[in-house]
């Protein structure tokens, strides 16, 4: 089976994705700081934790693990697998689960998860922090009332609650509606952060950053793209 194309049963894709978790492990380790790879255990440990007969509840917890895998730099082995991933038959489901058990107690018998620095910010969200972003009160004008809970909106231990200003029209412009549905797609309301990275990092699916693409490529392109890390086609 390669990395992404093809699917063995049920779930394979992200079974397969699983896999090259526990293949790469080291070098997963190496490339993301304790707390990225923390919240990855914790999405793992989430996953390998769901009622198997629940698909939705297994493919919510298959989406946090893909979303924390975003770190990654764009030429790991896991990073291109995920850009690329495809589940062509159906959902994530039980054999996700076990997979993900199987997986866990690998790790876990390898390695101590570390705890999360949650007092600084990794340099991935400094990253982020460092868009263009709208103050609460400005994304409040620009939406004519309270934000819609579907916008990324990021917290700045310095300068208080962040909305990514791409999210927004251009010329003071009310949220873009292709933001909003991708961000439903990516559970922002939820994982915010996961959701930023997704739009603020590179895509080689999409050829570029989701958010510079913004106005370039059709709606449905970007939609899709999500689409494909969140539940495949």
């Amino acid at each position: 089976m390669n990395d992404g194309g093809t699917s063995d049963g049920p779930g394979g894709s992200t079974e397969r994705l699983l896999v090259l978790i526990g293949e790469h492990r080291d070098t997963i380790r190496e490339a993301l700081d304790d707390e990225q790879y923390a919240l990855l255990l914790a999405r793992l440990e989430a996953l390998a934790a769901t009622d198997a007969a629940d698909d939705r509840a297994v493919r919510r917890a298959s989406q946090g693990v893909r979303l924390a895998l975003l770190p990654l730099p764009l030429d790991h082995h896991v990073r291109r697998a995920l850009d690329s991933v495809r589940l062509v038959a159906a959902p994530p489901g039980p054999r996700t689960v076990v997979g993900a058990r199987e997986l866990m107690v690998l790790l876990t018998t390898l390695s101590t998860a570390p705890e999360p620095a949650y007092g600084t910010a990794s340099e991935e969200d400094r990253m982020l922090l460092g868009a263009p972003a709208l103050s609460a009160e400005e994304a409040r004008v620009r939406c004519g009332g309270a934000p819609p809970p579907e916008l990324i909106r990021l917290t700045d231990p310095r300068d208080g609650d962040r909305y990514p200003e791409f999210q927004f029209g251009e010329g003071g412009g009310t949220p873009r509606e292709v933001v909003l549905r991708v961000n439903r797609l990516l559970l922002a309301d939820i994982d915010p952060w996961g959701a930023a990275a997704w739009w603020l990092g590179g895509n080689t699916w999409l050829g570029g950053t989701p958010a510079s693409l913004l106005g370039r490529l059709p709606d449905h392109r970007l939609v899709g793209a999500a689409t494909v890390l969140v539940e495949g086609d």
